[in-house]
């Protein structure tokens, strides 16, 4: 049976695997090259994450990473109507991706024994790296350096990990409340159109 972790990580992949396929697509890139794209946005912040917890990458281990991201790159293939003509796709499939990688990153650096600090820095890299690596594929500004609350939001799901954790709540509840603090704080600060102030330079 998976544990709720696992499906994390799988769903993750998928939801960040048609991410990267979606943007792929509207920069015109054959089947390949948008299969990379959505493979390395979905397992990039986890490679980072493994390689300075001194960890082999998770997707060399396991193979079946390689096939969720060619079942995201079908699915886009199929429904291709529907989903590259949506506007917020890229954005909805991103937000489920980024709150259920920033769990899978917290507790793998639980179980390597790291503090809850380092935990939330291990989150936030496995929920928002990705995306920064797919963004320079595709020749974009990567979106956790402008004003949008993107990788703040994983910190935040990180914390909200961390106050489960000192009220004692069930394990699964509190991976729960920290992926739908993610997505929430996401999904608010894009509606309501909050930022994060732009540092100025001298004009």
């Amino acid at each position: 049976m998976i544990d709720f972790v696992t499906l994390c990580d799988y769903i993750g992949t998928f939801a960040f695997a048609i991410s990267g396929i979606r943007l792929a697509s509207a920069k015109q890139f054959d089947w390949f090259g948008a299969y990379v794209v959505g493979f390395v946005t979905a397992v990039g912040g986890g490679t980072i994450r493994d390689v300075m917890l001194n960890s082999t990458p998770f997707w060399m281990e396991q193979p079946s990473y390689l096939f969720v991201s060619g079942l995201a790159l079908l699915f886009v293939i199929i429904f291709r109507r529907y989903v590259i003509r949506l506007n917020n796709t890229i954005f909805i499939f991103d937000a489920i991706g980024l709150g259920l990688f920033v769990v899978v990153g917290i507790e793998k650096t639980l179980n390597f024994g790291f503090p809850m600090w380092v935990a939330i820095c291990m989150g936030t890299i496995t929920g928002s790296a990705g995306g920064m690596m797919r963004d320079i594929f595709i020749n974009e500004e990567p979106l956790v350096f402008r004003k949008d609350i993107y990788a703040l939001a994983c910190v935040f799901g990180g914390v909200v990990y961390w106050i489960c954790l000192r009220f004692g709540l069930a394990v699964t509840l509190t991976q729960l409340f920290c992926a739908i603090g993610v997505i929430l704080m996401r999904v608010v600060a894009v509606k309501y159109h909050i930022s994060v102030p732009v540092l100025k330079g001298e004009s």
